[in-house]
C-alpha cells in the first residue's frame, strides 16, 4: 500500500532431500512476521506456500482482537499476538509492534490486510525488509476504494502489486505485479474477487524473491539479481 514486471509463480521453489521444511535447514529459512487486521486471506496463501519455500512464518500480529487471520495462524501452529492500537499514539503503537517483531527474531515483515499507516520511524527501521500487497497496478490508484475508481475510470485492466514499504503511502518500489482484465459489466466486488485471486499467487512468489536474496531495496530502487 511499486514497476518491475511479473513475479515467477510458486512452482519455481527449490526442493531438497525431503518434503516441507525438512528440505532446508531451519536456520537458513528467513523468519517472517505477518501483520493483519482482518480475515487473513493473503496470510493463508503465504502459509500454504511456505512448506517448500525459503521462508517460514514465525509470528502473526494483529491490531484487532478476534481477526480471522489469527485463527488461520493458530491452526498452522504459528505464534500470534494482538496489539490494540486504540488509545495509543502511532509512535507508541509502532514501538510495541517493533518490539514484538524483534522478540520473535523476525527478518522480513509482510503487511497482509493491515489497516494501519505505519510511522516513518517504523518504515525506516525495517527498510528493505518490509513489504505490502496493494490491489492495483501501482503507481496507479494508490490508497483506498481502488476498484470503484478503476471502474469509474473505464480502465481495461487492473491488478495487484507487491512493493517495498517506504514512508510515503503506496510509493515504494514494486517487486512484482500481476494483471487482470476489467470487464464492461464489472462491479467493485467482482473486480476485487478477480484481483484477490491473483494476489494469492503473487504475494508468495514475491516473498520468495526477497527471502532468497533475489531482490533488494537499494537507493530507492528494487534491484534484482
Amino acid at each position: 500500500m511499486r514497476r518491475q514486471g511479473h513475479a515467477p509463480g510458486p512452482s519455481g521453489a527449490r526442493r531438497g532431500r525431503s518434503q516441507g521444511h525438512l528440505s532446508r535447514d531451519l536456520e537458513a529459512l528467513k523468519r517472517i512476521g505477518v501483520l493483519i487486521s482482518g480475515r487473513g486471506s493473503n496470510l493463508g496463501a503465504l502459509i500454504a506456500d511456505q512448506a517448500n519455500a525459503p521462508y517460514r512464518i514465525v509470528s502473526v500480529i494483529s491490531n484487532i482482537e478476534g481477526a480471522g487471520g489469527l485463527a488461520r495462524a493458530a491452526e498452522a501452529g504459528i505464534a500470534t499476538k494482538v496489539i490494540p492500537h486504540k488509545g495509543k499514539t502511532r509512535e507508541a503503537f509502532d514501538a510495541e509492534l517493533d518490539a514484538a517483531l524483534r522478540a520473535a527474531d523476525v527478518e522480513i515483515v509482510c503487511l497482509a490486510g493491515f489497516m494501519r499507516i505505519l510511522s516513518d520511524g517504523f518504515t525506516r527501521a525495517w527498510e528493505g525488509r518490509l513489504i505490502n500487497i496493494h490491489p492495483s497496478l501501482l503507481p496507479a490508484y494508490k490508497g483506498t476504494h481502488v476498484h470503484e475508481r478503476v471502474i469509474e475510470a473505464r480502465e481495461s485492466q487492473s491488478g495487484a502489486s507487491v512493493h517495498f514499504v517506504v514512508p510515503e503511502l503506496d510509493a515504494g518500489p514494486v517487486i512484482a505485479q500481476a494483471r487482470v482484465p476489467v470487464h464492461a459489466d464489472d462491479t467493485p466486488d467482482a473486480l476485487a474477487a478477480r484481483v484477490l485471486d491473483v494476489e494469492h499467487k503473487l504475494y508468495p512468489a514475491a516473498l520468495r524473491l526477497l527471502a532468497d536474496g533475489k531482490v533488494k531495496l537499494e537507493k530507492g530502487l528494487a534491484v534484482f539479481g
